[in-house]
Protein backbone atom coordinates (compact mmCIF):
# COMPACT_ATOMS: atom_id res chain seq x y z
CA UNK A 1 0.00 0.00 0.00
CA UNK A 2 0.99 3.52 -1.17
CA UNK A 3 1.53 5.65 1.58
CA UNK A 4 -0.56 9.19 1.26
CA UNK A 5 2.41 11.23 0.25
CA UNK A 6 3.77 8.97 -2.10
CA UNK A 7 0.84 7.98 -3.71
CA UNK A 8 -0.05 11.93 -3.76
CA UNK A 9 3.38 12.44 -5.19
CA UNK A 10 2.77 8.82 -7.98
CA UNK A 11 -0.65 10.25 -8.71
CA UNK A 12 0.07 13.53 -9.66
CA UNK A 13 2.99 12.64 -12.00
CA UNK A 14 0.11 10.22 -14.14
CA UNK A 15 -2.28 12.74 -14.11
CA UNK A 16 -5.32 13.45 -15.88
CA UNK A 17 -7.11 16.80 -16.15
CA UNK A 18 -10.54 16.47 -17.61
CA UNK A 19 -10.03 20.31 -19.00
CA UNK A 20 -7.83 19.42 -21.42
CA UNK A 21 -10.32 17.32 -22.99
CA UNK A 22 -10.95 21.11 -25.05
CA UNK A 23 -7.37 20.43 -26.34
CA UNK A 24 -7.83 16.97 -27.72
CA UNK A 25 -8.45 17.61 -31.23
CA UNK A 26 -6.07 20.45 -31.11
CA UNK A 27 -5.51 23.25 -33.70
CA UNK A 28 -7.58 23.03 -36.24
CA UNK A 29 -5.00 25.01 -38.49
CA UNK A 30 -2.28 22.16 -37.99
CA UNK A 31 -3.94 19.09 -37.71
CA UNK A 32 -6.31 16.91 -40.38
CA UNK A 33 -9.57 15.43 -39.46
CA UNK A 34 -8.77 12.26 -37.42
CA UNK A 35 -9.96 8.96 -39.30
CA UNK A 36 -12.34 6.90 -38.80
CA UNK A 37 -10.74 3.46 -37.93
CA UNK A 38 -9.78 5.87 -34.33
CA UNK A 39 -12.94 5.32 -32.96
CA UNK A 40 -12.88 1.08 -33.06
CA UNK A 41 -13.23 -0.31 -29.73
CA UNK A 42 -10.81 -1.96 -28.06
CA UNK A 43 -10.18 -5.62 -28.90
CA UNK A 44 -10.60 -8.41 -26.54
CA UNK A 45 -6.92 -9.59 -26.24
CA UNK A 46 -7.59 -12.14 -23.47
CA UNK A 47 -9.24 -14.20 -26.36
CA UNK A 48 -6.08 -14.98 -27.56
CA UNK A 49 -4.85 -17.84 -26.58
CA UNK A 50 -1.03 -17.80 -27.55
CA UNK A 51 1.14 -15.25 -26.19
CA UNK A 52 2.72 -14.61 -28.71
CA UNK A 53 -0.36 -13.72 -30.88
CA UNK A 54 -1.83 -11.67 -28.12
CA UNK A 55 1.45 -9.42 -28.16
CA UNK A 56 1.52 -9.08 -32.22
CA UNK A 57 -2.23 -8.12 -31.89
CA UNK A 58 -1.96 -5.46 -29.22
CA UNK A 59 0.90 -3.74 -30.83
CA UNK A 60 -0.73 -3.90 -34.05
CA UNK A 61 -3.97 -2.26 -32.63
CA UNK A 62 -1.95 0.34 -30.71
CA UNK A 63 0.78 1.50 -33.23
CA UNK A 64 -1.31 3.08 -35.66
CA UNK A 65 -2.59 5.48 -32.63
CA UNK A 66 0.91 5.93 -31.39
CA UNK A 67 1.98 7.05 -35.11
CA UNK A 68 -0.89 9.16 -35.29
CA UNK A 69 -0.87 10.99 -31.82
CA UNK A 70 3.05 11.55 -32.39
CA UNK A 71 2.24 12.65 -36.15
CA UNK A 72 -0.26 15.60 -34.55
CA UNK A 73 2.61 16.09 -32.35
CA UNK A 74 5.43 16.28 -35.25
CA UNK A 75 2.83 18.63 -37.44
CA UNK A 76 2.22 21.32 -33.94
CA UNK A 77 6.08 21.13 -33.72
CA UNK A 78 7.18 22.46 -37.02
CA UNK A 79 4.07 24.99 -37.12
CA UNK A 80 5.85 26.23 -33.86
CA UNK A 81 9.35 25.67 -35.61
CA UNK A 82 8.21 27.80 -38.42
CA UNK A 83 7.16 30.77 -36.30
CA UNK A 84 9.69 31.48 -33.96
CA UNK A 85 11.41 32.77 -37.26
CA UNK A 86 8.84 34.76 -38.30
CA UNK A 87 9.74 38.73 -37.92
CA UNK A 88 6.46 39.46 -36.35
CA UNK A 89 3.77 37.06 -34.82
CA UNK A 90 -0.24 37.85 -36.33
CA UNK A 91 -3.01 37.61 -34.03
CA UNK A 92 -3.85 33.88 -35.60
CA UNK A 93 0.09 32.93 -35.06
CA UNK A 94 -0.42 34.59 -31.28
CA UNK A 95 -3.87 32.48 -30.34
CA UNK A 96 -2.45 29.28 -31.61
CA UNK A 97 1.06 29.98 -29.53
CA UNK A 98 -1.44 30.93 -26.71
CA UNK A 99 -3.10 27.34 -27.14
CA UNK A 100 0.21 25.20 -27.27
CA UNK A 101 1.05 27.32 -24.17
CA UNK A 102 -1.82 26.38 -21.84
CA UNK A 103 -1.96 22.47 -22.65
CA UNK A 104 1.80 22.45 -22.53
CA UNK A 105 2.02 24.57 -19.32
CA UNK A 106 4.42 27.20 -21.13
CA UNK A 107 5.28 30.32 -18.91
CA UNK A 108 7.41 32.81 -20.62
CA UNK A 109 5.48 35.28 -22.39
CA UNK A 110 4.37 34.01 -26.03
CA UNK A 111 7.06 34.91 -28.49
CA UNK A 112 9.98 35.55 -26.54
CA UNK A 113 13.18 33.45 -26.92
CA UNK A 114 12.54 31.58 -23.61
CA UNK A 115 8.87 31.11 -24.27
CA UNK A 116 10.19 29.21 -27.87
CA UNK A 117 13.19 27.17 -25.78
CA UNK A 118 10.43 25.92 -23.61
CA UNK A 119 7.94 24.58 -26.29
CA UNK A 120 11.72 22.98 -28.43
CA UNK A 121 11.55 20.52 -24.97
CA UNK A 122 7.95 19.89 -24.38
CA UNK A 123 6.93 19.74 -27.89
CA UNK A 124 8.11 16.40 -29.21
CA UNK A 125 7.13 13.05 -30.21
CA UNK A 126 7.47 9.91 -27.81
CA UNK A 127 9.15 6.72 -29.03
CA UNK A 128 6.67 4.15 -29.93
CA UNK A 129 8.62 1.32 -28.34
CA UNK A 130 8.65 3.64 -25.10
CA UNK A 131 4.66 3.90 -25.69
CA UNK A 132 3.78 0.17 -26.58
CA UNK A 133 6.23 -1.12 -23.27
CA UNK A 134 4.07 1.37 -20.77
CA UNK A 135 0.77 0.40 -22.45
CA UNK A 136 1.60 -3.19 -22.77
CA UNK A 137 2.97 -3.11 -18.70
CA UNK A 138 0.03 -0.79 -17.27
CA UNK A 139 -2.84 -2.41 -18.74
CA UNK A 140 -1.85 -5.98 -18.75
CA UNK A 141 -1.45 -5.83 -22.48
CA UNK A 142 -4.40 -4.54 -23.01
CA UNK A 143 -6.67 -6.70 -20.44
CA UNK A 144 -6.87 -4.24 -17.41
CA UNK A 145 -10.43 -3.51 -15.89
CA UNK A 146 -9.40 0.04 -16.74
CA UNK A 147 -8.77 -0.80 -20.28
CA UNK A 148 -11.26 -2.85 -20.78
CA UNK A 149 -13.77 -0.39 -19.13
CA UNK A 150 -12.10 2.95 -19.52
CA UNK A 151 -9.56 2.60 -22.23
CA UNK A 152 -7.66 3.84 -20.21
CA UNK A 153 -3.90 2.06 -21.01
CA UNK A 154 -1.49 4.09 -18.87
CA UNK A 155 -3.18 3.81 -15.29
CA UNK A 156 -3.62 7.87 -15.64
CA UNK A 157 -5.33 9.19 -12.57
CA UNK A 158 -7.79 11.97 -12.65
CA UNK A 159 -9.19 13.82 -8.79
CA UNK A 160 -12.94 15.13 -9.38
CA UNK A 161 -15.64 12.75 -8.49
CA UNK A 162 -17.02 10.89 -11.18
CA UNK A 163 -14.06 11.41 -13.98
CA UNK A 164 -12.98 8.01 -14.31
CA UNK A 165 -13.17 4.26 -12.74
CA UNK A 166 -12.97 4.18 -8.82
CA UNK A 167 -10.12 1.22 -7.88
CA UNK A 168 -11.48 -1.73 -5.89
CA UNK A 169 -8.67 -1.07 -3.16
CA UNK A 170 -8.71 2.33 -3.04
CA UNK A 171 -8.67 3.62 0.69
CA UNK A 172 -11.05 5.53 2.48
CA UNK A 173 -8.88 8.67 2.58
CA UNK A 174 -8.08 8.43 -1.05
CA UNK A 175 -9.99 10.55 -3.47
CA UNK A 176 -8.41 9.15 -6.71
CA UNK A 177 -10.09 7.79 -9.96
CA UNK A 178 -8.58 5.83 -12.98
CA UNK A 179 -9.49 8.37 -15.58
CA UNK A 180 -11.97 7.37 -18.15
CA UNK A 181 -11.48 8.07 -22.26
CA UNK A 182 -14.05 7.98 -24.75
CA UNK A 183 -11.40 5.87 -27.04
CA UNK A 184 -7.85 4.40 -26.72
CA UNK A 185 -6.27 7.14 -28.99
CA UNK A 186 -7.40 9.75 -26.29
CA UNK A 187 -5.81 7.74 -23.56
CA UNK A 188 -2.43 7.48 -25.70
CA UNK A 189 -2.88 11.64 -26.33
CA UNK A 190 -3.09 12.22 -22.57
CA UNK A 191 -0.12 9.73 -22.01
CA UNK A 192 2.08 11.74 -24.50
CA UNK A 193 0.84 15.24 -23.64
CA UNK A 194 1.61 14.16 -19.72
CA UNK A 195 4.82 13.27 -20.71
CA UNK A 196 5.67 16.44 -22.46
CA UNK A 197 4.65 18.87 -19.90
CA UNK A 198 4.78 17.16 -16.25
CA UNK A 199 7.59 18.66 -14.04
CA UNK A 200 8.26 15.05 -12.73
CA UNK A 201 9.39 14.17 -16.59
CA UNK A 202 12.14 17.12 -16.78
CA UNK A 203 14.71 14.19 -17.39
CA UNK A 204 13.40 12.80 -20.09
CA UNK A 205 12.72 15.42 -22.00
CA UNK A 206 15.72 16.97 -21.57
CA UNK A 207 17.41 13.90 -22.76
CA UNK A 208 15.39 13.94 -26.04
CA UNK A 209 16.44 17.79 -26.09
CA UNK A 210 19.91 16.65 -25.81
CA UNK A 211 19.65 13.49 -28.58
CA UNK A 212 18.00 16.27 -30.95
CA UNK A 213 20.91 18.34 -30.59
CA UNK A 214 23.49 15.62 -31.47
CA UNK A 215 20.88 15.39 -34.25
CA UNK A 216 19.90 11.90 -33.16
CA UNK A 217 16.85 10.43 -32.98
CA UNK A 218 15.36 9.83 -29.86
CA UNK A 219 14.32 5.90 -28.69
CA UNK A 220 12.33 4.13 -25.95
CA UNK A 221 15.48 2.97 -24.24
CA UNK A 222 17.23 6.42 -24.58
CA UNK A 223 14.13 8.43 -22.50
CA UNK A 224 12.93 5.75 -20.29
CA UNK A 225 15.53 6.62 -17.21
CA UNK A 226 13.39 9.43 -17.20
CA UNK A 227 10.16 7.91 -15.99
CA UNK A 228 11.27 7.34 -12.04
CA UNK A 229 8.65 9.23 -11.16
CA UNK A 230 5.79 7.08 -13.31
CA UNK A 231 5.60 4.53 -10.38
CA UNK A 232 6.97 4.06 -6.42
CA UNK A 233 8.70 1.12 -7.81
CA UNK A 234 11.32 3.58 -9.19
CA UNK A 235 14.34 2.48 -11.01
CA UNK A 236 12.81 -1.40 -10.87
CA UNK A 237 10.39 -0.15 -12.81
CA UNK A 238 12.05 1.48 -15.31
CA UNK A 239 14.17 -1.77 -15.49
CA UNK A 240 11.11 -3.53 -16.21
CA UNK A 241 10.05 -1.07 -18.91
CA UNK A 242 13.36 -1.40 -20.52
CA UNK A 243 13.36 -5.49 -20.59
CA UNK A 244 10.20 -5.39 -22.29
CA UNK A 245 11.30 -3.49 -24.84
CA UNK A 246 14.11 -5.41 -25.55
CA UNK A 247 12.48 -8.68 -25.49
CA UNK A 248 9.37 -7.73 -27.58
CA UNK A 249 12.31 -6.07 -29.85
CA UNK A 250 10.27 -3.15 -29.42
CA UNK A 251 12.98 -0.51 -31.00
CA UNK A 252 11.65 -1.78 -34.31
CA UNK A 253 8.72 0.30 -33.89
CA UNK A 254 10.87 3.25 -33.68
CA UNK A 255 12.58 2.67 -36.87
CA UNK A 256 9.59 2.00 -38.44
CA UNK A 257 8.11 5.83 -37.30
CA UNK A 258 11.13 7.35 -38.04
CA UNK A 259 11.49 5.58 -41.54
CA UNK A 260 7.64 7.00 -42.34
CA UNK A 261 8.97 10.55 -41.02
CA UNK A 262 11.78 10.36 -43.36
CA UNK A 263 10.02 8.99 -46.18
CA UNK A 264 7.49 12.11 -46.17
CA UNK A 265 4.92 8.96 -45.66
CA UNK A 266 3.39 10.53 -42.81
CA UNK A 267 0.30 12.47 -45.06
CA UNK A 268 -0.57 8.30 -45.43
CA UNK A 269 -3.18 6.76 -43.61
CA UNK A 270 -1.08 5.19 -40.66
CA UNK A 271 -3.52 1.98 -40.57
CA UNK A 272 -1.34 1.16 -42.96
CA UNK A 273 1.28 -0.03 -40.94
CA UNK A 274 -0.81 -1.77 -38.49
CA UNK A 275 0.40 -5.54 -39.17
CA UNK A 276 3.30 -6.43 -37.47
CA UNK A 277 6.06 -7.60 -39.68
CA UNK A 278 7.09 -10.37 -38.05
CA UNK A 279 4.07 -11.84 -38.19
CA UNK A 280 0.86 -12.45 -40.47
CA UNK A 281 -1.97 -10.58 -37.51
CA UNK A 282 -3.96 -8.09 -38.88
CA UNK A 283 -6.70 -6.60 -37.11
CA UNK A 284 -9.97 -6.09 -38.66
Amino acid sequence: MLGMSLAAGIGASRMYEGAMAKHQALASTTLRPLPDWIADPLPDFSGYADTEDRKAAFFDYLFPRIALANRQVLAQRRKVEALANKAELTDSDQTFLAEVAERLRIEPEIGSPEFFESIDRRLDIIPPSLVLAQAANESAWGTSRFAREGNNLFGQWCFSQGCGLVPLQRGDSARHEVADFETPFQSVRSYITNLNRHPSYQDLRAQRAKLRAQDRTPTGQALAPGLSAYSERGDEYIDEILNMMRYNDLDRYDERLQEWFEAGAENEDPYIMRTDPRSNLALD
